[in-house]
């Protein structure tokens, strides 16, 4: 396959000189410092801003109350290694080379701490930022691997309060919250919660989301620790952004390219730049960060991203940015072997799964842990005399080739509209529109495992990773 490339013609040095030049910023004074601050697995739903009723969120809400949320955020993939990489690549996963999870970008692909180094950045990241092997991959000047907050924070206090570095600083600091594997004890009522729609009400489900939920619950608290620790040690022209990954790791939602799984929290602040207390109906991807951030920085975008900057939006000088959103999925090693690609605009959803034959699987359902998933034992039980839990379980296994929803009339994604007479034109719309990105992209449609498939349910059973 052919990868697309920014520097294809010249060599890799010639390249990186080249791109130095390209970004090198004419400033006329100092930029404001930068603070990323990253949840992992996190659905936008869960949170008071965006309608979530379980748990208060007190430092979100507080900083949304600064600056600008984004109704309409979306990650490049589901899965944490292609979403990380289309953040600091400001490319696709099929033109930066991590396509599945546990995929890096190609060697050749520059990172956005190199673009934030050359216009004059001290670039910085703690915890999980990228996935795995991380920060020294993605050319950080300082790293630390360490995610759990405990750490996290004596990491981070340790380093502010040491830095003697009088450029200004690009601070990204990545939570392992909410990922699996959740913490026994949760302070949520999982009796008083409500759960998400596409889900089944078992007492399991909601003994797991509770703990799901104890985890928004402390990322937001660390929220609240390093904000007041960034603004004793850092500028007080600083801007401060926050958003997750992909979606929770239920059914329907992280691995999946359903509003669950794509669509995330994006909140930036910046005192007297951004107005606060504002939203936003824009829509813009995680590919748009880099680009925003180079501009806002004072250097100069290159060109052929796939990302766009949404720094005017934030400037209050429009409310649009993206008129359709792309996004795919290629799969999680041998637990997930299933490939599906998007498109999502204003009001409808096109989903496009190419091998309807694979059946969809995950962590959730073949390794049943403890710690997470073992509720859907209780949804497999279920589904042998409730025809409505059988319902849920078969559309979990099993995805249609194309899949389209009214995002107006239902927001939660429930009604397959594909095939109705009376939008075919519609449909076939958005089919041509996604093929025709999916050219461009020079999307191959790898398959990188041997797939389970739908017509051999013996063969789901639980498995190491």
């Amino acid at each position: 396959m052919i990868r697309l490339k920014l520097c294809s013609n010249l060599g890799l040095i010639a390249c990186w000189i080249g791109l130095a030049v390209h970004v090198k910023a004419e400033q006329t004074q100092r930029p404001p410092d930068i603070v990323v601050y990253l949840a992992d697995d996190l659905s936008a739903a869960d949170l008071s801003i965006h309608g979530g009723t379980n748990i208060q969120t007190p430092a979100i809400d507080r900083l949304a109350a600064d600056g600008m949320i984004f109704n309409r955020a979306f990650v490049a993939s589901p899965s944490c290694a292609p979403s990380r990489a289309a953040l600091l690549t400001g490319l696709m996963p099929a033109r930066n080379g991590a396509e599945e999870n546990h995929s890096y970008p190609d060697d050749s692909i520059f990172r956005l701490p190199t673009i934030l180094n050359q216009i004059g950045y001290q670039t910085a990241a703690f915890g999980k930022v990228a996935h795995q092997r991380s920060a020294p991959d993605y050319h950080f000047e300082t790293h630390d691997s360490k995610k759990e907050i405990p750490e996290l924070r004596k990491s981070v206090k340790k380093f502010l309060e040491n830095r003697t570095d009088q450029r200004p600083l690009a601070l990204f600091v990545g939570v392992s919250d909410p990922h699996v594997p959740w913490p026994i004890q949760t302070t949520v009522d999982a009796n008083a919660m409500t759960v998400p729609p596409r889900l089944l009400d078992t007492p399991r489900t909601r003994f797991q989301r509770a703990r799901y939920l104890q985890e928004v619950k402390d990322l937001d608290a660390y929220l609240g620790d390093l904000r007041q620790l960034t603004d004793k040690h850092m500028s007080k022209d600083k801007l401060f952004v926050f958003s997750s990954d992909h979606g929770a790791q239920f059914p329907f939602g992280k691995w999946t390219l359903y509003d669950e799984g794509i669509h995330v929290p994006l909140i930036v602040a910046w005192e007297g730049k951004i107005q606060a207390g504002t939203r936003t109906n824009a829509m813009v991807s995680w590919v748009d960060i880099l680009p925003t951030l180079i501009e806002i920085g004072g250097g100069r975008v290159p060109e052929n991203l796939d990302g766009r900057s949404f720094a005017a939006v934030l400037r209050g000088e429009t409310d649009s940015h993206r008129e359709r959103i792309f996004t795919t999925h290629s799969g999680d090693r041998m637990m997930n072997v299933f490939l599906s690609r998007s498109i999502r605009t204003d009001r409808y959803k096109l989903i496009y799964n190419p091998h309807l034959e694979f059946a969809f699987t995950t962590h959730i359902d073949l390794l049943l842990r403890e710690t997470s998933g073992d509720y859907f034992k209780q949804w497999t039980e279920l589904a042998k005399s409730d025809k409505h839990a059988a319902e849920v379980v078969a559309s979990y296994y099993g995805r249609p080739k194309y899949e389209l929803f009214d995002l107006q009339s239902d927001p939660n994604e429930q009604t397959n509209l594909a095939g109705q007479p009376n939008l075919g034109s519609t449909e076939s719309e958005l089919q041509s529109q996604l093929n025709d990105w999916m050219q461009q992209q020079g999307d191959q449609f790898t398959v990188f495992h041997d797939p389970l498939m739908l017509d051999a349910p013996e063969t789901w059973v639980p498995r190491k990773p």
